[in-house]
Order: C-alpha cells, then structure tokens, then sequence
C-alpha cells in the first residue's frame, strides 16, 4: 500500500464509523443484556471474545516484524502498550467473564473484521507511514509534553477500564441472574464506567503517538461505544427507574 492509499484508507474508515455511530442510536448491537434470537447463531461469550479480539494482536506483531522496526525506542513502547491491552482484551478478559452468556457468531464476525482493519491502521500509523523524523530522539520523546501526559492519560484509562469490569464481574453472586446497577467507582458518575475508561486510554493512545491513524481509532471508539452507553443509560432508567439511575451521565462524567 502507498502512503497516499493509507490515508484513503483513513479516510474510508472515518466515513465507516460515522454511518456506524448513526446506526448505533437505532440499532441496539445484539450482545451482552441486549442480545436476541434475532441476531441468528451464537456462541459462548468467552470464546467469541477470544476469536474476536486476538486478530488485531496477531496482525500488529505480523507487521511490526516485517517492518523492520525492531526496538527502536518511542515506536517500540508504543507497539508494546498496544499489545498489552489487547493481550489483556484477548486472553484474559474472556476467561474472567461469569456466568454463561452468549454472542451472536454475526456480531462477532463483524468485531474480526474491524479488528483486523484496526491492525493495520495502527501498524501503518507506527511502522510503515508515519512522518519522517517524527519519532526521533529515542526516549527524550517521552519528555514531550504530549507524549508523557498522553503515557499518563492512557494508563489512567486502562486502569479504570480494568475497575470498572470488575465491579461489573461482581455484581452477581453465583447462580444469580438479576441484572443489577453498578454503584462502584466511576460507577457513581456514568452508567458506562468501562467505556469512559477505554475511551481515555485510546485518547491516551493518540495524544501519545500524535499518529493519524490512533486518531482515527478513538473516532472509531466513540462512535461504538457512545451509542451503547445511550442504549444501556436508557435500559437502567428503564428496568430502576429515574431515581435509581439519579443524575449518573451515560459515559462522560458531567457531559454525557
């Protein structure tokens, strides 16, 4: 691929995620509490979030070996970041998951496709097209004001990414199968702690690489997320009742 075909690959999947977040508002996606028959076959959550999350780990280390950027120091933490919250997604979230919930195989085949594509939107941003010199200077790049606040920003919200889904493991006790509203953590401020969490780590992400492509990837980050967050406010309101869900936003405290 040329430069000037990554950046209309870019731009394709900008477009891509702005009818995505419109049909969003719309169109419930069918896993988790909002699943039903009519998203046809599924499978056990925790294998179709290992079949569905581990393509974008295994394409990013692909390229990033036949790049032949090797170790060098900014793009090699910035490699290693990535992996690690997808290796966490990937091969740990799955098997933390209780209970016996399903996916449909559709929304998990539709997740693998994105996955794939978002591969090789990061590795092209880092290894293959990024601005010549911009990730010189080893790791005095990380004394940058943007690089160390968005280093700061995406381990904030990694962490509470990883609080908020466990509050939300913990919810039920063994055998139960109440649907309960998360109080814990951010819990208190928005009805969507875990999204608000991984909406910060990718800004984190982006503000830190200052790539093209990690920005289009937050983009791509609130226009799913945000109309989930909409979907599971209403549902809360919905099955609590107003005064339950009290003056909580969907995903960003104070805002939305």
């Amino acid at each position: 691929m040329s430069e000037e075909g990554f950046h209309l690959f870019l731009g394709v999947m900008c477009v891509i995620a702005l009818f995505v977040f419109i049909a969003l508002y719309f169109v419930k996606a069918g896993y988790g509490m909002f699943r039903t028959a009519s998203w046809g076959y599924s499978i056990s959550n925790k294998a179709a979030w290992v079949l569905m999350e581990a393509p974008v780990f295994i394409v990013m280390f692909w390229l990033w070996g036949r790049s032949g950027a090797g170790f060098a120091v900014p793009v090699y933490l910035f490699f290693l970041l990535f992996q690690l919250h997808y290796f966490q997604r990937s091969f740990i979230f799955p098997f933390l998951l209780k209970g016996k919930s399903r996916m449909p195989v559709t929304i998990m085949m539709m997740g693998i496709v994105f996955n794939v594509l978002n591969g090789m939107m990061q590795a092209g941003g880092l290894f293959y097209f990024a601005s010549e010199g911009m990730y010189s200077g080893g790791w005095a790049y990380l004394l940058k004001t943007h690089a160390w606040s968005g280093l700061l920003l995406f381990f904030a919200g990694m962490l509470i990414n990883l609080h908020s889904d466990h509050v939300i493991r913990h919810l039920r006790k063994p055998g139960d199968t109440n649907h309960y509203l998360p109080e814990k953590g951010l819990y208190r401020y928005v009805t969507s702690a875990n999204y608000f969490g991984e909406l910060v780590e990718w800004t984190g992400f982006a503000i830190l690489t200052a790539s093209p492509a990690a920005w289009v990837f937050v983009w791509w980050t609130f226009a799913n997320l945000v109309p989930r967050a909409n979907a599971i406010y209403g549902r809360y309101r919905k099955e609590f009742g107003d005064e339950a869900v009290g003056k909580r936003k969907r995903i960003i405290p104070y805002i939305y």
